[in-house]
């Protein structure tokens, strides 16, 4: 059984993508809906978070574990989760990025993504990085606000880079991917050469290259907390697998 661990909605994004390349693997995903957003918590409360992420789902039979959420990446490689058997999204996300060795990339993530310096270390030799924090968009995404919303939060954050010239834009947080179109549109008045880097592809492929994805095609969801956002977002699933929704 592969686990999937994200702090709400964002894991989704490498859930689908997983989806399409493993379609008979049988998953239990767990988004900490009760605790997020991850972006803005300490080292500590991450570890901690890590710690019961991997906790619930060994507790539901998975063996194999995704760390979809960027936020929570450093703490892994730390040791946080205990687990051998486990992929988070920076190291996938830096071998894929070999293909666009030296080019000029913008990260767009949480503080406490950029705050680790987990894709600095990863890319520092790969490509010419700048980084971007948007510490409120991952919360307005799993709250489901408005697009006008969104709109100006990303449009806001992207500002701040105006002049700077990228051949790439890597979003470096789960959460971004469901508004992908939006930040797709912000940028092109500023970076209109720029092509957005989605690493969930990376991680489903490490996840069918090194983990058993034979089974039955179930899918179960755990919720810390029952919201209408999450219950939109995985309603197209219920029509294309077997999937069942559990708030624990």
């Amino acid at each position: 059984m592969i686990g999937i661990f994200d702090s709400g909605s964002g894991g989704l994004s490498v859930l689908s993508a997983l989806r399409k390349q493993a379609p008979k693997a049988d998953i239990v995903y767990f988004g900490d809906i009760a605790n997020a957003p991850y972006g803005g918590k300490s080292p500590d409360e991450l570890a901690a978070l890590v710690q019961n992420g991997m906790r619930v789902l060994a507790e539901h039979s998975a063996t194999e574990i995704i760390a979809a959420c960027n936020s929570i990446a450093f703490s892994v490689l730390a040791g946080a989760a205990g687990h051998e058997r486990l992929i988070e999204m920076t190291r996938p996300t830096a071998r894929m990025m070999r293909a666009f060795a030296g080019e000029r990339v913008l990260l767009l993530a949480t503080q406490a993504t950029i705050n680790a310096g987990i894709y600095r270390d990863a890319l520092w030799s790969i490509v010419d990085l700048d980084e971007l924090p948007i510490p409120e968009l991952a919360g307005a995404i799993e709250d489901e606000k408005t697009a006008v919303e969104i709109t100006a939060i990303v449009r806001a954050a992207l500002l701040k880079k105006t002049g700077k010239i990228y051949e790439k834009v890597l979003l470096g947080c789960t959460h971004y991917p469901l508004v992908g179109g939006t930040i797709e549109r912000e940028m092109r008045g500023l970076f209109p050469q720029a092509q957005i880097i989605d690493p969930a592809e990376a991680v489903a492929r490490e996840a069918v290259e090194r983990f058993d994805c034979e089974g039955s095609g179930t899918v179960t969801f755990l919720i810390s907390k029952d919201t209408h956002a999450f219950r939109n977002r995985i309603a197209p699933l219920f029509l294309e697998t077997q999937c069942t929704l559990q708030v624990i």
